[in-house]
């Protein structure tokens, strides 16, 4: 792409939702998204990727997801969250024969990974095959996690460290609005976010491909090839002698950088209960980048100062805890123009909410899902009240689950998704 035609900062959107697929009666997983495909292809044979119209269908790692993209990049939010919508309930139209269904949320709440998981094995395998090998993809961090992929474009270096930059600052607290994984093998974990705790130590044979989550403080193309990918690929080449995985979508961070289409993609959001609640998270999210890359209320300078080690503590914090971990780091909380020792992450969401409600580019349906994270908690927080299973202020803890009580809710979860409903 010349620079001439490089999208600009802001200047468009790539989205991306993954869902399980499971079986309608049980909710256990159905490992069938190869014959989703085909049948959604209208084809004899299996292929990796369905053209519908504005958001595509696509296989992921394991058999049992399905991921829905944006066929190109969108020049607004607004009119996502009815467009997945409505290639949701066509995906559910053509599983239904196969009695089977879409289910969203970060994780599933009783898969076993070990008995369950059966790799993608058509077309890019060999990719699945090579992860297999290295890490094992019988774990929850490999085969049961569901994320929303939010992906933006630079035009320029200037541009990608400034947005990096921005990026790097609001990955510790963006949990405390999408987290949605509270319940693995029928327990509750003790964790808001569970998907992020597997996620960020998959890959722990080789650390340097996850590293701390946060990403370094690189804010060039150069520096994040030195810094970033070399030592990625050297690391990796001991295990993987064909190159198979040395490419930019080895690295595992919560945002990658993906020069090859010039933008960043955030990688740290469970999947929502529907498409109107993922797009409220990611309006406000992308609401408080412009505000951080404007240099609001801190300057670019500043911005760049912050590093991996520090914003992970305050990662850890919010993954545990969501909405009510404590940030108690006050140069944290001036740089969204804050004045105060500490805030909860949810405090501090509703200040960037109301500093920012200007900027938030939202269908009506996803301000009122909006309302509903900012007031009522994540998904997470409102599974565990469902299941009598959240202890009011105080920090989650571990505890079994009645399993037809955990199904009960996840129907009712894969019931907003299909209607495209806020689950309150």
């Amino acid at each position: 792409m010349s620079t001439a035609t490089r999208l600009r900062l802001f200047q468009a959107f790539g989205v991306e939702l993954e869902y399980m697929i499971v079986d309608a009666s049980t909710l256990d997983v159905l490992p069938i998204a190869d014959e989703l495909l085909r049948d959604g292809a209208g084809s004899t044979d299996y292929v990796d990727e369905v053209e519908a119209d504005d958001v595509c269908w696509s296989n992921e790692l394991v058999a049992h997801v399905v991921e829905l993209k944006t066929a190109t990049p969108a020049s607004a939010l607004q009119p996502l969250a009815d467009q997945f919508t409505a290639h949701v309930a066509r995906i559910n139209q053509l599983l239904a024969p196969r009695g089977a269904r879409l289910m969203p949320s970060g994780m599933h709440p009783w898969m076993d990974p070990e008995r369950e998981t059966k790799l993608w094995a058509h077309d890019y395998n060999e990719v699945y095959e090579a992860f297999d090998r290295i890490f094992g993809c019988k774990g929850h961090g490999w085969s049961n996690l569901q994320s929303a992929h939010l992906n933006l474009p630079f035009g320029d270096d200037e541009e990608f460290g400034r947005l990096h930059a921005a990026i790097r600052l609001i990955l510790p607290i963006l949990p405390a609005l999408a987290a949605a994984s509270p319940i693995v093998e029928g327990a509750a974990t003790g964790l808001l976010d569970t998907r992020l705790d597997v996620y960020r130590t998959n890959c722990g044979r080789i650390e340097s491909i996850s590293g701390l989550v946060v990403p370094e403080a690189v804010f060039s193309a150069a520096e994040y090839e030195r810094q970033i990918f070399a030592r990625i690929y050297a690391d990796i080449a001991p295990h993987d002698a064909a190159g198979t995985l040395q490419h930019e979508w080895l690295n595992a961070r919560g945002a990658i950088a993906r020069f090859e289409r010039n933008a960043i993609e955030i990688r740290v959001l469970d999947t929502q209960e529907c498409p109107a609640a993922d797009l409220a998270v990611i309006g406000l999210a992308t609401a408080a980048l412009r505000a951080l890359v404007d240099e609001t209320s801190a300057s670019y300078n500043a911005q760049q100062k912050w590093s991996a080690e520090r914003l992970s503590t305050i990662l850890h914090r919010v993954i545990r805890e969501g909405e009510r971990a404590v940030i108690d780091d006050p140069e944290y909380l001036g740089l969204f123009g804050i004045q105060q020792a500490t805030l909860t992450a949810g405090e501090l969401w509703q200040r960037i909410y109301q500093a920012n409600e200007p900027r938030l580019e939202l269908s009506a349906q996803s301000r009122s899902a909006l309302d509903v994270i900012l007031n009522r908690g994540p998904l997470a927080r409102r599974v565990l009240h469902s299941l009598g299973a959240d202890r009011g202020t105080a920090a989650p803890e571990s505890q079994r689950l009645d399993r037809d009580a955990i199904r009960a809710v996840y129907s009712r979860l894969c019931d907003c998704l299909n209607a495209g409903n806020v689950f309150v």
